[in-house]
C-alpha cells in the first residue's frame, strides 16, 4: 500500500508530456492544429531569456476562425474608444473597407487587424474553451521560428521560396496558409506571409516576423514592427478604427496556448 503510495506521488511529480491537439471553435465546424512547444531559451536583443514549454497553432489564423469569433455575438459601437476591462469581449465593428481586401477569404490569414481586435479574439477563445488561450511573447515567438537554429539566421533564396511567401513570389499579396514548407517544430509561415501580433519583453503590442512584403535580407526570426499612423493613413473615420487597419494587410496574427 505505502510502495503503490510513494509511486502515485512520484508520478504525479513527474511533468506531464504534452500532446498534440485539435480544437474546434465553439458552435462551428472550424478547427485550429495546436502542436507542443518543448520550452528552451532564446535570444532577444542579445539576452538569454527562459521560454516555458507551450502549444502554438501550426498555422496563422485564417478567417473562417475570425468569421466564427465575430458572428458569435453583437459588434462594438463603432466609434467608442474607451478602455475594455481585463475581462472584457467585445466584437469587432464593422470595416468600412473589404477587410480581406479581395484577395481571399477561407483558408487566407486574418489581415488588417489591431492588437485589440485580435486580444479580443483570443479572449474569446479561452473563455469558450476554458483553455488559456493568448497571443505569443516575442520571445516564444522567435523561439518558436528559429525552431531549435540559433546564432545568426542563414536562409538563401531557394530555401526562403520553398518556406516562405516573400516579396520575390508573394505577388504583393498574402496566400492561403500551410501551402509552404512546415519548420521543424510543424509550424508553417513563420517567415512570410503576415507578421503575427504578440508582446514584447515590456508587455506591449509588437508586430513579430516578415510578412510578403521583406525581401530576403529582412526575412528573420528578428524582425519586429510597432504600429505607425501609415497603417492607418487611408482609414477615413474619426476618431479612426480601434479594431482595422485599413493600410496594414501585413498584420495577422498566431494563437498560443499555455499548458
Amino acid at each position: 500500500m505505502i510502495s503503490s503510495l510513494i509511486a502515485f506521488v512520484i508520478s504525479s511529480q513527474q511533468p506531464q508530456k504534452l500532446a498534440a491537439y485539435t480544437e474546434t471553435l465553439p458552435k462551428s465546424v472550424v478547427k485550429i492544429e495546436m502542436v507542443p512547444i518543448k520550452g528552451g531559451t532564446v535570444k532577444i536583443g542579445g539576452k538569454a531569456v527562459t521560454v516555458k514549454s507551450f502549444y502554438m497553432a501550426t498555422t496563422e489564423t485564417p478567417w473562417q476562425a475570425f468569421d466564427v469569433f465575430i458572428k458569435s455575438g453583437p459588434a462594438s459601437v463603432a466609434y467608442d474608444q474607451t478602455e475594455f476591462a481585463p475581462d472584457a469581449i467585445a466584437r469587432p465593428s464593422k470595416s468600412y473597407i473589404l477587410p480581406d481586401l479581395g484577395w481571399g477569404h477561407a483558408g487566407y490569414p486574418v489581415i488588417n487587424v489591431s492588437f485589440t481586435n485580435v486580444e479580443m479574439f483570443c479572449r474569446w477563445a479561452a473563455a469558450s474553451t476554458k483553455k488559456k488561450y493568448r497571443l505569443p511573447t516575442e520571445a516564444e515567438y522567435e523561439f518558436a521560428c528559429r525552431a531549435g537554429v540559433d546564432g545568426a539566421w542563414k536562409m538563401d533564396k531557394t530555401a526562403l521560396a520553398a518556406n516562405a511567401w516573400y516579396t520575390e513570389n508573394s505577388k504583393e499579396m498574402t496566400h492561403p496558409v500551410g501551402k509552404k514548407l512546415a519548420n521543424k517544430f510543424g509550424l508553417y509561415d513563420m517567415i512570410g506571409n503576415v507578421g503575427e501580433w504578440g508582446t514584447d519583453m515590456a508587455g506591449k503590442p509588437v508586430l513579430c516576423g516578415p510578412t510578403f512584403m521583406d525581401d530576403v535580407a529582412k526575412s528573420t526570426p528578428t524582425k519586429r514592427a510597432y504600429f505607425e499612423p501609415w497603417w492607418q493613413e487611408e482609414d477615413p473615420q474619426i476618431p479612426k478604427s480601434r479594431w482595422w487597419l485599413s493600410d496594414a494587410p501585413f498584420a495577422g496574427f498566431r494563437l498560443v496556448c499555455e499548458p
